[in-house]
């Protein structure tokens, strides 16, 4: 065959195009090698209350985790990495929340895990996150028999409740003594959270001068409340103090409203502060008057509460006044272990315990500073009552608390 010049110059092209194409072959393999790949999202193991008695308050913790989850997402996570929930059902059940804990940790080797639903949950849980070194940051677990068992793992981004109801006491032994309330009626779930609020209001108002005329503990098992709202009718007592959550106090205020027993205040310690699950349980115009202990509400100028109410709209819709205080408890814990893993880098558990311990932080709740025990020392305890279908902060008075209503309006 004859080399013709053409042709070799022809061979010559194509040889150094393919080259060229090798190359740039090599730079993208090289370039697509240099380039980070997406850090793997943190995931955070958490147990919840889908059915029994804590459903209600249940819902209320899912839709705060997930109203952080969602918006710290947005920012670009948490360290650069975005945020990702394992939720399993409790079914209210202190077994089934051991179980749950056990698994996430053990199998799904969360990074981190948020506390459940109740003081009654929390205990248990904070004991298997303990076992392996877990930090169990959570909203909902404040009853005093959580920090006596010298735990160093977990912390309550929210009030202490024990202290819940000493508003409501001081409240009605500041009224004249004309007009102050003579008598009082406790009923209460054999629960850690809701007893030792009873406990300590009643130890002030007797020592104020309020006459007990009932007092009983029911097993948290309890279906039919019935007996106990017509033991509590029959007392005739002037202020009805309960401590329960959202079904039992529907029930009692049910029955009340049958037998035309009006007192002139009743609060609970729980239920009234759900938003639109306690209106939709009771009736908007059965709320008028009811007060609650709490330490948060809407329109509070904590660290990005406005955001969190407006997001919360946006995704779940309704009105300011009908979100549970769930939500914001729920909400902080996310906040409260975005700002320890922030400062220290890190969300090696061991380090974000030795944080919690030292560090200060903000939350819609207020300020969160947490003593040796894992107690939140800088929450407040405010007073909340239900006024023509508003949520109103009633004391203590100044700072733009409105008047409470006393006595109680008549059943309509």
């Amino acid at each position: 065959m004859i080399d013709h010049p053409i042709r070799r110059n022809h061979l010559k092209l194509l040889c150094a195009a393919g080259a060229v194409s090798l190359l740039l072959a090599a730079f993208g393999t090289s370039a697509r090698a240099a380039t980070p790949k997406s850090l793997p999202p943190i995931t955070i193991g958490v147990s919840l209350s889908f059915s029994g008695d804590f459903s209600a308050d249940g819902l209320g913790f899912k839709q705060g985790y997930q109203l952080w989850a969602d918006t710290v997402n947005k920012a670009g996570g948490v360290l650069g990495r975005k945020v990702r929930f394992i939720m399993l059902s409790d079914a209210s059940s202190p077994v089934q929340v051991v179980t749950n804990y056990q698994k996430l940790i053990t199998i799904d080797k969360v990074d981190a895990v948020f506390g459940p639903f109740s003081t009654l949950l929390t205990k248990p849980a904070s004991v298997v996150a303990n076992r392996y070194g877990y930090a169990m940051l959570e909203g909902a677990g404040g009853g005093p028999s959580v920090f006596t068992r010298g735990l160093h793992n977990v912390f309550d981004v929210s009030l202490p409740v024990a202290n819940n109801l000493v508003s409501f006491a001081h409240y009605i032994l500041s009224m004249p003594a004309a007009t102050r309330p003579k008598t009082a009626a406790y009923a209460t779930e054999d629960d850690p959270f809701t007893q030792p609020q009873l406990d300590v209001a009643r130890a002030i108002l007797e020592k104020g001068g309020v006459r007990t005329v009932y007092k009983t503990v029911y097993p948290a098992e309890t279906t039919d409340y019935t007996p106990i709202a017509d033991a509590v009718i029959h007392s005739h007592a002037q202020i009805g103090i309960f401590g329960t959550l959202l079904p039992d106090i529907t029930a009692f205020i049910q029955t009340f409203i049958q037998q035309h027993y009006n007192p002139q205040a009743l609060i609970a310690t729980a239920g009234p502060d759900l938003g639109s699950q306690f209106i939709k349980a009771v009736g908007l115009k059965n709320t008028e008057g009811i007060f609650v202990p709490n330490g948060w509400y809407p329109e509070a100028n904590n660290f990005e509460n406005a955001a969190m109410v407006k997001a919360y709209l946006a995704k779940y819709g309704g009105t300011a006044d009908a979100i549970s205080s769930d939500v914001a408890e729920a909400y902080s814990v996310g906040q409260v272990f975005a700002q320890a893993a922030a400062k220290i880098h890190s969300i090696d558990n061991a380090k974000i315990i030795q944080e919690l311990h030292s560090g200060t932080f903000n939350s819609v709740q207020g300020p969160v500073k947490f003593d040796p025990t894992g107690q939140n020392v800088a929450a407040q305890a405010y007073l909340f009552q239900w006024q023509k279908g508003k949520f109103l902060r009633v004391f203590p008075p100044g700072g733009g608390a409105v008047k409470p209503e006393f006595p109680k309006a008549n059943w309509p």
